[in-house]
């Protein structure tokens, strides 16, 4: 692997570990010519369904747009950063285990609204929101008194 501080091409793994549940190998390295530490994460690489848009679009799968959705429904609420990722790696993992060439975006919503509603309620009323595309407060009032409906 070449350096990311003086290009060089000869760097050495000094130490490796799973990480994200075990589902990446974190690799420690130093470069050989200039000494500088560095960390690299290796995945495997699978590929995952292309979203078939309301509109009939197809696109391929944007982890960070993903993430970005996810991170505007959390905006200010006590979630750690792990839990997203932890979140992003079990939608993922269904839409690979699924093993499916084209998912409705409407398919992809619905998991990212069942990790929310266990990460943050006011994070899945949010992104409910926006993505059921809510007209007035009743429907607002309606999805609460399901989530406390659930909850209890």
């Amino acid at each position: 692997m070449r350096c990311p501080f003086c290009s060089a091409q000869d760097t050495r793994v000094i130490d490796t570990r799973l990480a994200d549940e075990g589902d990446q190998v974190k690799r420690r390295r130093e470069c050989s010519a200039c000494k500088e530490r560095f960390t690299t994460f290796e995945t495997v690489e699978l590929s995952l369904p292309r979203i078939i848009k309301r509109n009939g679009d197809r696109q391929s799968f944007d982890e960070n747009k993903l993430r970005a959705g996810m991170q505007r429904a959390l905006e200010k609420r006590p979630v750690q950063a792990d839990a997203v990722e932890a979140a992003l790696s079990r939608i993922k993992k269904t839409l690979q285990v699924k093993g499916d060439r084209e998912i409705p975006a409407l398919e992809l919503g619905e998991l990212v609204m069942k990790e929310l509603r266990a990460l943050d309620h006011v994070a899945f009323v949010r992104f409910a929101s926006v993505y059921r595309s809510f007209q007035d407060v009743s429907e607002f009032t309606e999805m609460i008194e399901n989530l406390q409906k659930h909850d209890e």
